[in-house]
């Protein structure tokens, strides 16, 4: 049975930033390090630009996973921040849990590393307590494509949404004329080819 089609909705949703840790990067093997690290950066700046609730979390960080990469930090210097002492699913942090109800929003959007734990057992979690849960999957990564498959399969069979960083600031943004340079700016900032359309359109404009 097809499912309806949940929009992402500025005004109901919030973003999950989970074990982003300098150690955990290095696990990452099916994305290049350079790519995935923008794009973790560009879902962080498409959250501050929508003014979406945002919360981060580490696992473990006195451990071998590493603290948490500092330009998160630098970008939501006032965002809740919980480094778990020891527990894998983030879920089961009562104040990471307490964080996301405080929010409000109904509409979580998810990223991490690794997909198929600091991503997948928060999301089926969430699904399970009824919200609507949408995974950022460039914005994840994991040790191979077999593992990568796997944990999308198991969370999209659940009911989780699988979107990019770039659909969810196009679902959120919905009409171009709600502020071009400005969502404009922020794709430029982490598409190459799109800082070349965009330079493309300033001239263009300028000249009129």
């Amino acid at each position: 049975m097809t499912k309806p089609y949940t929009r992402l909705d500025k005004d109901n949703a919030a973003v999950l930033l989970v074990d982003h840790q300098a150690g955990l990067l290095s696990l990452v093997r099916d994305i290049g390090p350079d790519q995935f690290k923008n794009n973790v950066l560009a879902l962080a700046d498409l959250a501050k630009y929508f003014k979406l609730p945002t919360i981060l979390t580490t696992s473990f960080e006195d451990g071998p996973n590493g603290p948490l990469v500092p330009e998160l930090k630098e970008i939501f210097p006032s965002a809740p921040f919980i480094p778990r002492p020891g527990q894998i699913n983030a879920w089961d942090n009562e104040d990471f849990v307490r964080a996301v109800k405080a929010t409000g929003r109904k509409q979580l959007i998810i990223a991490g590393v690794v997909t198929e734990v600091c991503v997948a057992f928060p999301a089926l979690s969430a699904l399970a307590e009824g919200y609507d849960v949408f995974v950022v999957t460039d914005a994840s990564g994991t040790f191979n494509e077999i593992t990568r498959h796997s944990a999308w399969n198991r969370m999209s069979e659940a009911g989780a949404q699988l979107m990019t960083w770039f659909g969810v600031a196009c679902e959120l943004h919905r009409d171009w004329r709600n502020d071009v340079e400005g969502l404009g700016a922020l794709f430029a900032n982490h598409i190459p080819d799109y800082r070349n359309l965009i330079s493309s359109y300033s001239t263009v404009k300028a000249s009129k």
